[in-house]
């Protein structure tokens, strides 16, 4: 789906007679710092409308492509909030959502305009400041690990809201809408977690799995001989399989997992823009099987035809390991 807003292009552009102080240019928050503090505040909507759905008992599940690609009120319900919220702030960006859908006669109950305050307390990267709305591309995927989400696996699912820059994915957003739900009932629902490269990454604890283990996280769902022959290549001490791309680089990112080795189709840009950006933010790397970076500017495909590989450290130790075989049956 590739979506753009047509609303007027009210923007908050720099004047171009550049007369404005000092003082102003640095004390007023840039676009980027400006469309994270919304994603921020648009993914924590998000969860809410996830764990809505949930509660009211009616999932609305529908088949798309079969039993493992499913769609539910929930995927529905948040990519509209999202890519409307958006588009209101920010009519200038292209939005590209998992969810084929009509984006007109959206309900107001599923807007929100506000903004993370704690976000924009934080400078934008030098890198990013002159960029322009126009020049932004954000990839959203309203409910990974949906079929998880069916199944009652609550803490598989996440919200993705990943920001694109001349192809490269530069900041993202990921809201878990069941962290804490074994906690017992006294417990806060949920968290936000948010990235910009070249600032850092923020909401989670960083933790490394120890030295010398090799904890490989992949594919509940959609495994196949590739798949385990490229983890068996690798040699780990312990093999994890779970749903949903964000929840996996969550995994890397906590000490859960020390590498995300997924050597098959079937993962999307929508599933690992935002990721990557957050895991790249505190120094990890998220490439295809081959270790080539993935694009996602607005008119590349969508597949990620060559497989995922990520680490939050050694990324190296893993990409040699991978077999020749599976690289030549997996072609960019």
């Amino acid at each position: 789906t590739l979506f753009r807003s047509d609303c007027s292009p009210a923007r908050l552009a720099i004047s171009s007679q550049r007369t404005e102080s000092v003082l102003t240019m640095s004390s007023a928050p840039t676009l980027l710092m400006r469309l994270v503090a919304s994603a921020y505040s648009i993914a924590d909507k998000s969860g809410k409308l996830v764990r809505n759905v949930m509660s009211a008992g009616d999932l609305g599940i529908v088949e798309k492509g079969g039993a493992d690609d499913l769609q539910t009120k929930a995927d529905r319900l948040v990519q509209k909030s999202i890519c409307t919220s958006l588009a209101r702030k920010f009519p200038l960006l292209t939005v590209i959502g998992e969810e084929d859908l009509p984006l007109s006669d959206v309900e107001e109950e599923l807007i929100e305009a506000g903004h993370s305050e704690e976000v924009l307390k934080h400078s934008c990267p030098a890198q990013y400041r002159g960029i322009k709305e126009e020049e932004l591309v954000v990839w959203v995927d309203p409910l990974d690990g949906t079929k998880e989400y069916t199944e009652g696996l609550l803490d598989h699912v996440t919200v993705l809201i990943g920001i694109a820059y001349e192809g490269k994915a530069i900041a993202g957003v990921i809201n878990q809408p069941y962290y804490n739900y074994q906690a017992g009932n006294d417990a806060v629902l949920g968290r936000t977690i948010w990235g910009v490269l070249g600032l850092g990454s923020f909401g989670f604890q960083l933790k490394e799995v120890p030295d010398g283990k090799h904890i490989i996280t992949t594919t509940r769902s959609h495994s196949n001989k590739l798949v385990n022959d490229c983890i068996a290549a690798m040699n780990p001490d312990k093999v994890v399989r779970v749903g949903g791309a964000g929840n996996k680089i969550i995994q890397l990112i906590e000490g859960q997992a020390s590498a995300y080795v997924f050597a098959s189709l079937g993962c999307k840009k929508w599933d690992t823009c935002a990721p990557e950006a957050v895991l790249h933010a505190v120094g990890g790397k998220l490439t295809d099987i081959h270790g080539n970076a993935f694009q996602y500017h607005k008119e590349v495909k969508h597949m990620n035809s060559a497989g995922v590989l990520a680490t939050l450290r050694n990324f190296d130790y893993y990409a040699k390991r991978v077999p020749e075989a599976v690289k030549e049956a997996l072609v960019p």
